[in-house]
């Protein structure tokens, strides 16, 4: 490939980050921008890059449907009333409502990729915020640090670790065992220093909880056939990709959509139209421009050229290997959305083992289910806690933020690159911080 691609391709992926790190453009425009760039400049060809993006279409159909699903049933007000009830257990004391949030989110993205999660749950923070007269933002920046991490707790709750240890053919049970509390160091982390993140929250009360609004819930009757579709979806969420005939969580997530319009539509609650308009199709079209960038990178060598310079730097030493890559992988994962960025790194992290001699060459063939060399896992391990941790550093660390970002957009607030940072970057380095002790002890010594 010609080094003016590979150069071209480098410079936009990083004039793309300046622009959403500085707010200069909209992050979907300027991810657009970017990836058009490179069909224009025959860095790729147009279908190439439909191309990229059809390689991630279970990310895509899972936002999508989920989006849709979420918004069917806006018009029940069950989010507004749930959101009530929650204030209402957490009594009206902001360290009760971190502490909740924490509570709800941690379990369930223990089972579900955080993403999901995030649009799932996120609909409850504004109006509880208003309830309680509290900014909203930063209670939905604080579940996206719990989504995130507790995505580590099990093999199937982010979509990196489920990369990353499919790669390397880890079970479910495995997993358990050897980082599942890593995971849960990570969420004990953030709980640890809420009161000083979200202090004004942390110390917020409201005294008089009879002034609350108490929305009532609509149509009563079609939420409870939505708690049926809902529950279909979670079931086989879990379940559907172990099922003699497999079936994806994006396709679980399209079915619910497509269910949650047709019970919408006859029951003439709202219009398909209305649904569909109210999607948040920025955030779908930033993750596809997204991948088209990741696509060019790839396509260029930049990627693979990286396996020759870990072999220069790190050589033979697993130890010193793993601990660069947790914070390499970190820093990597904070300014480049995490699903792309594993996507690229295994093969990248597969060669190199092969190429100091760690590894036999079988390890590189796509189908092989062998087990990999003991010695060397620790490096694999290192980047699940990376790339997944390293996403809490900034606003386009991990699809969870983007989400986030959408859905408080949606609500009237703008989540600023700035914003996030200042919570980010010192609980993304505290956490990189006590999962390199974790792997350093439990693999290393």
């Amino acid at each position: 490939m010609e080094n003016w691609q590979a150069i071209l391709s480098i410079l936009t992926f990083i004039t793309v980050i300046f622009f959403i790190m500085t707010e200069w453009i909209h992050l979907t425009i300027a991810a657009l921008l970017g990836a058009l760039l490179l069909v224009f400049a025959n860095v790729m060809t147009l279908q190439e890059a439909i191309g990229y993006i059809g390689n991630s279409h279970g990310t895509l159909g899972l936002f999508f449907g989920v989006m849709v699903l979420v918004r069917a049933f806006e018009p029940t007000k069950i989010f507004e009333y749930l959101a009530t009830q929650m204030v209402l257990i957490a009594k009206g004391e902001g360290k009760r409502l971190l502490l909740g949030i924490v509570a709800i989110t941690t379990p369930i993205c223990a089972v579900l990729p955080n993403a999901t999660t995030v649009m799932l749950l996120a609909p409850l923070i504004p109006p509880m915020a208003q309830e309680v007269g509290v900014n909203f933002v930063p209670l939905l920046i604080l579940m996206v640090f719990i989504a995130n991490s507790s995505g580590l707790l099990t093999i199937v709750g982010d979509p990196a670790t489920f990369i990353v240890g499919d790669a390397i053919n880890l079970s479910f049970t495995d997993y358990l065992w050897r980082l599942s509390l890593g995971g849960a160091i990570a969420v004990m982390t953030v709980v640890a220093i809420l009161p000083l993140l979200f202090r004004k929250i942390w110390y917020k009360k409201l005294d008089n909880l009879e002034e609350l609004p108490h929305p009532q819930i609509n149509h009563p009757r079609v939420l409870l056939l939505g708690a049926l579709i809902v529950a279909f979806v979670l079931v086989f969420f879990v379940i559907g990709e172990s099922l003699p005939v497999p079936i994806s969580p994006a396709a679980v997530a399209l079915l619910g959509a497509a269910l949650a319009m047709l019970l919408s539509h006859h029951s003439k609650i709202d219009s398909v139209n209305n649904i569909l308009r109210d999607v948040d199709w920025s955030t779908l079209i930033f993750f596809m421009s997204i991948f088209v960038l990741i696509g060019g990178l790839e396509k260029t060598g930049i990627i693979n050229g990286l396996s020759g310079v870990l072999a220069i730097i790190l050589g033979k030493n697993i130890l010193l290997g793993s601990l660069i890559l947790i914070f390499l992988i970190g820093f990597l994962s904070s300014v480049i959305p995490n699903i792309p960025l594993v996507v690229a790194m295994v093969p990248l992290l597969k060669q190199y083992v092969v190429n100091v001699g760690l590894a036999p060459a079988e390890v590189l063939a796509p189908d092989f289910q062998g087990q990999f060399p003991p010695e060397v896992l620790p490096l694999f391990y290192a980047m699940m806690f990376g790339a997944t941790l390293g996403g809490n550093g900034t606003l386009v660390g991990a699809s969870s933020n983007i989400v986030a970002a959408g859905i408080s957009e949606q609500h009237g607030r703008r989540i600023s690159f700035k914003t996030f940072l200042h919570y980010g970057i010192p609980v993304m380095l505290l956490q990189l911080f006590t999962a390199s002790v974790y792997v350093l002890i439990r693999f290393l010594l």
